[in-house]
């Protein structure tokens, strides 16, 4: 039987909720935020884009189908601590390599269960994603809401220099046999044109997709200057997802801008407000934030609707676009924020959703061809 110990997570407001503890049965902090999807937890968890993050599940039941090691999006997980309402007790899935409280426990994770998540997401709905402290250790509600004030803002912080990669690496993996995401297209095949990936924390499926495009990749860290690109002699260039707030990758915005016009360019959630801040554009925080597998987005071009996956706190400011020069082509239909743009004369794109899925939907593959296209016959 797995033993648990009485757990508090107090946010900076003096909201707090009592829960029993799993996976490791220490304190942490983070903002706490609310992700929609009802599967996929493991992705969630090793997702670089929550580094500084304690992810609250909506839905009611996690850990049933356990763990894998085909399901990870990074080495491990990125999550400051997890936060459900009920850790299942089977573990049944024919993938299944281990349990969730096991998996966040080898790498010192903790998580709180047992608390009232519909209540707590209420609140960060209402009141915005809050800063946050989870501790089994000390259990004075008013020193941790104390510890949750003092957690720096993620506004400012850049994040991206924590979870990005160090050295420059080739990526080949491609998707696993067997579990293929189902696309609709198939593997591209003959040329194999060189992409340069810059990591800001970048999701593995993304550069399997990429991979399955038909691309011979090249990794490289986001600090990476504009020069040390071009000296590769790519055939295009990735920006990749990542945490933090985007204005604050100051390096990564300047080579961007360095970068635009002389390389076609597609860039991916923390990429799409990258590249947004290099053609002068401004982005702001969200009140809570997008997180789940079920948001609705509109291409403006052909009014078709998608359902995509998400994970976001920041968005463009449509004010700030110059629209001489930059076309909104993707709509967020629940609160209209920016979901995608394109520069009108060089060849670039973007989206602030998850084209990758994993977990989520797989209505925007599509963009991963067209990122070909765009390459191959200059039309985006």
């Amino acid at each position: 039987m797995r033993k648990s110990k009485k757990t508090i997570l107090a946010l900076e407001d003096g909201e707090i909720f009592v829960g029993t503890s799993f996976g490791y049965p220490g304190d942490a902090g983070g903002e706490v935020v609310f992700n929609t999807s009802m599967s996929g937890y493991q992705e969630i968890l090793t997702d670089p884009s929550y580094k500084g993050q304690m992810v609250c599940m909506t839905y009611p039941l996690i850990g049933n189908y356990g763990v894998n090691e085909i399901d990870l999006e990074s080495e491990k997980p990125q999550v400051e601590a997890f936060i459900i309402r009920e850790l299942s007790a089977r573990v049944s899935n024919f993938r299944a390599t281990g349990s969730l409280s096991d998996y966040l426990n080898k790498y010192k994770i903790p998580g709180i269960e047992g608390i009232d998540t519909r209540r707590l997401t209420k609140h960060l709905r209402d009141q915005g994603a809050k800063r946050g402290v989870i501790s089994s250790t000390e259990l004075d509600a008013e020193k941790l809401i104390k510890r949750a004030q003092q957690i720096p803002s993620m506004e400012g912080s850049d994040l991206v220099k924590e979870v990005m990669c160090k050295t420059p690496y080739d990526f080949e993996e491609s998707l696993e046999k067997g579990y293929e995401w189902p696309s609709g297209l198939a593997e591209e095949k003959g040329k194999k044109p060189l992409v340069v990936c810059f990591d800001s924390g970048i999701k593995r499926n993304i550069l399997r997709k990429l991979n399955q495009r038909g691309f011979k990749l090249k990794v490289v860290p986001a600090t990476t200057s504009a020069k040390e690109v071009l000296a590769l002699k790519p055939a295009g260039l990735f920006l990749s997802n990542g945490p933090g707030d985007p204005a604050a990758v100051s390096y990564l915005i300047n080579t961007s801008r360095e970068l635009v016009g002389k390389v076609p360019i597609f860039g991916i959630c923390l990429g799409h407000q990258i590249l947004s801040l290099a053609l002068g554009a401004k982005t702001y925080k969200l009140k809570f934030g997008h997180r789940g597998g079920n948001h609705p987005v509109m291409d403006l071009r052909t009014k078709a609707v998608e359902i995509t996956s998400q994970n976001h706190g920041f968005a463009v400011d449509p004010d700030s676009i110059d629209k001489d020069k930059i076309e909104i082509t993707h709509l967020n239909l629940n609160d209209k924020t920016i979901e995608g743009f394109r520069h009108k004369k060089f060849p670039l794109f973007a989206v602030q959703y998850h084209p990758e899925a994993s977990p989520g939907p797989h209505d925007p593959d599509y963009l991963f061809a067209r990122f070909r296209k765009m390459i191959i016959e200059g039309v985006w």
